[in-house]
């Protein structure tokens, strides 16, 4: 049995991204403070960084933040004296004096899956919210040269009919009287946060938009649709469609969401929003079901969503991201959705880890 950061495919997904002409120089000697590092996008970013500094001869710094110790000794048994993990509620006051010298702050910790957005709407707002005033709070405390937040495809809400591709500068309609609304609202609200901060305390902070986002990183609870399928792909089960699989969404692989994530750090520019998204992993969740279930298989089933799906589950229909903006800073996807769900597949089944 091996490891998903054990399995030669992932090692390869991770040395590509680690490789990308990239401005790399300025986290040589750097600490990165990364919230949400045990997640699925910030456990592959911590292994290409901690790849950068086997490989390249880097000496970045990492300092991860989350609420369990034990699982991020599980995940990064080999992080050494380069990564240091400090248990902590980002919700409650930061503990300053445990740091020491920060140069980045990420804020990637966030409620991304629709049983959370149900059975934690608080939570879910609060990370977003009171997260990420804390983190730009310890990013001020320390001189950060630079923040990151993580931001959504679910700021854009529904679409109005008007566009195909949403770009950064569109706005759909959200219904904030629901529970499903403390999702994108506070989402929304973060990146109003981060402007605030950039005005008023004279901040560098940029914002990646992310689709949604899969790959072999993927956390055991995560509710996604995509997750779910291919969970059950990689046990070789049917896949369950609980709709009727007309919505018709932008989705990224996990290495291809970090490669935007890092070009977005490097080169993007202050103030500004960047849509990680390619146009080749655009699909309908009906057609994403049909692909998993012919990589496994198996075949697609259909089902009805008990209570609490339903509650979680994002109204929109059409959802696709224009990808323009972070392409003119040279960022490209590597994987289109059928390779990138075949990879997944190939990752789990291997390392055959609780998923």
């Amino acid at each position: 049995m091996t490891k998903v950061h054990q399995n030669p495919a992932y090692r390869e997904d991770v040395a590509y991204v680690a490789g990308l002409a990239l401005p790399w120089e300025k986290l040589e000697g750097r600490t990165l403070m990364i919230s949400g590092a045990t997640g699925l996008i910030g456990s592959f970013l911590v292994d290409v960084l901690l790849h950068r500094n086997r490989c390249h001869g880097a000496q970045c710094t990492i300092i991860a933040l989350g609420r369990n110790a034990q699982r991020a000794a599980q995940r990064f048994p080999y992080g050494g004296e380069a990564l240091r993990f400090i248990p902590c509620d980002i919700n409650a006051p930061f503990p300053h004096q445990s740091v020491g010298a920060v140069d980045y702050v990420l804020h990637l910790a966030s409620n991304t899956h629709p049983v959370a957005y149900a059975t934690d709407p608080i939570g879910t707002i609060l990370t977003n919210l009171t997260g990420t005033a804390h983190m730009l709070e310890a990013a001020l405390a320390h001189g950060a040269a630079r923040c990151l937040f993580a931001s959504s495809n679910e700021v854009y809400g529904e679409n109005r009919g008007d566009t195909e591709l949403f770009a950064e500068d569109y706005c759909g309609y959200i219904d904030c009287n629901t529970l499903r609304a403390g999702y994108p609202e506070s989402k929304r609200c973060g990146e109003a946060l981060c402007q605030a901060y950039i005005r008023q305390k004279h901040m560098d902070i940029v914002i990646p938009r992310f689709t949604r986002s899969y790959g072999p990183t993927m956390l055991p609870g995560d509710t996604k649709a995509i997750s779910q399928f291919i969970r059950k792909a990689a046990a070789g089960e049917d896949i369950v469609l609980k709709s009727e699989g007309t919505q018709y969404y932008s989705y990224t692989y996990v290495a291809d969401a970090v490669s935007g994530l890092l070009t977005v750090l490097l080169c993007g520019k202050s103030g500004e929003a960047y849509n990680i998204a390619d146009a080749a992993s655009d699909i309908t969740l009906r057609e994403l079901a049909g692909i998993i279930a012919e990589c496994a298989g198996t075949k697609v089933v259909f089902a009805l969503p008990d209570a609490v799906e339903r509650a979680g589950y994002s109204t929109a229909t059409k959802a696709r991201l224009d990808g323009t903006k972070l392409k003119k800073l040279h960022w490209e996807a590597k994987y289109d959705i059928a390779s990138g769900i075949a990879r997944t597949i190939a990752i789990l089944r291997e390392a055959k880890e609780p998923i």
